[in-house]
């Protein structure tokens, strides 16, 4: 029976190290791993709309909104704020301080290149148009590929705690059964031996440790069934779809910049526009974030098929109209929202319909992970509570035991 003791022991200790490891997991993803990618993505979204926004900017030169001036700042300020945001997580791993230091260094350079860019412009001088394609290839080339990285690293962090906590705990597993069992074998060996049906010990530590079973059981099975339901891979789905549209977009405004020299962006237009709609204008990754959405994210996209249609109508009316030297009615379809035909109206809804399917999107696996936690509440301190029971009515059997040899 001492080794009963023993045994309990350790069952103590490893499946009270379980419970509070899986729940601490479970909570640590929700309010840390999963905002920080979060975090991340915005940073990835704001760099990419930046630098289509500096080209609806440049293109509108003096006729430029303050909205659209605002919009850029914005954008601007807000990768400036995430970036330190984008450390949090992962401080110590020299892949994320790597990347962040390429952000931190190029992002001034790109923001410098965008001004010079506008100052050029608006005072009529062609170069103004080389300052923006350098901005944008610096964008392109060592900003955006860093954020790309930065992201990668938090997403497959996300994605090893979720395995993480829906994994089986098979060492608590096997601990409990070989317990249980032990536990059975003495009472059978009591009875063969001594003729004692029943220990009333060992009836209550049976029965503890059975209690523990079950309710771990339950516990388990609904954790890992909401954690099973957290998918990050739509959420990651759905932001990538928003940033090729956004670089789209930037593609389809800078070809209007390079006035007859852009043949680079038009390619990358095509290359973009296939990986977000297909070939057919059916699949890619607009289908794809559609295919699996539900609920709340399946709204927000559900007029995004007809919008990304729209846009890719009015980019090809454009291009034409560029192509056939109608390269100020061209800008004018492009950038302002009230012309007939125009491209921008239609952008402008895919993109807040994308923007509401991702934050829905994140709300829906946030929802699943927090239930996913709850499932393991009080199940720490429970298992403390059933190995003293079980500990206990062991100690007590073993003592009757000895005393029917006084």
């Amino acid at each position: 029976m001492a080794g009963l003791l023993a045994l309990v022991a350790v069952l103590a200790g490893v499946t009270v190290t379980t419970a509070n490891t899986k729940t601490d997991a479970t909570w640590e993803l929700a309010e840390r791993h999963e905002p920080t990618a979060a975090d991340v993505q915005r940073l990835y979204r704001a760099l990419s709309e930046a630098d289509a926004t500096a080209a609806s900017t440049f293109l509108a030169a003096q006729n430029a909104s303050l909205e659209l001036r605002k919009r850029y700042e914005d954008d601007i300020a807000l990768a400036g704020q995430t970036i330190g945001l984008a450390a949090v997580d992962r401080g110590t791993d020299p892949r994320v301080a790597r990347e962040i230091d390429t952000i931190s260094r190029q992002l001034p350079v790109y923001a410098g290149l965008v001004e010079a860019a506008r100052a050029n412009n608006l005072q009529g001088l062609p170069i103004g148009a080389a300052y923006l394609r350098e901005a944008s290839h610096v964008m392109r080339t060592q900003i955006l590929p860093a954020a790309e990285r930065l992201y990668t690293i938090q997403a497959d962090r996300v994605a090893e705690e979720r395995a993480d906590a829906v994994r089986f705990p098979y060492l608590a597993a096997g601990l409990l059964l070989v317990t249980l069992i032990a536990l059975v074998a003495t009472q059978v060996y009591l009875w063969r031996h001594f003729g004692r049906r029943l220990n009333l010990g060992m009836v209550v530590a049976t029965a503890a440790l059975i209690v523990g079973l079950l309710w771990s059981s339950v516990a388990l099975t609904l954790h890992a069934t909401s954690a099973a339901d957290a998918r990050p891979d739509r959420v990651t789905a759905l932001g990538q779809a928003r940033i090729v549209a956004l670089q789209a977009r930037a593609n389809e405004l800078l070809t209007l910049v390079a006035r007859g020299n852009g043949a680079q962006y038009e390619e990358q237009f095509d290359e973009l526009a296939d990986e977000l709609v297909g070939k057919d204008g059916k699949s890619g990754l607009l289908a794809k974030a559609r295919q699996d959405a539900e609920g709340d994210v399946a709204a927000a996209l559900a007029n995004t098929a007809g919008a990304t249609r729209s846009w890719l109508e009015g980019y090809r009316e454009v291009r034409k109209l560029d192509n056939g030297g109608r390269h100020g009615e061209a800008v004018e379809r492009a950038i302002n929202e009230g012309a007939a035909g125009a491209s921008a109206p239609a952008f402008a809804q895919l993109d807040a319909g994308l923007e509401r399917a991702l934050q829905a999107s994140r709300e829906q696996f946030v929802d699943d992970i927090v239930t996913a936690a709850r499932s393991l509440t009080l199940l720490t301190p429970g298992w403390a509570v059933l190995s003293v029971v079980a500990a206990g009515g062991i100690a007590y059997g073993l003592r009757e035991r000895l005393r029917e040899y006084r």
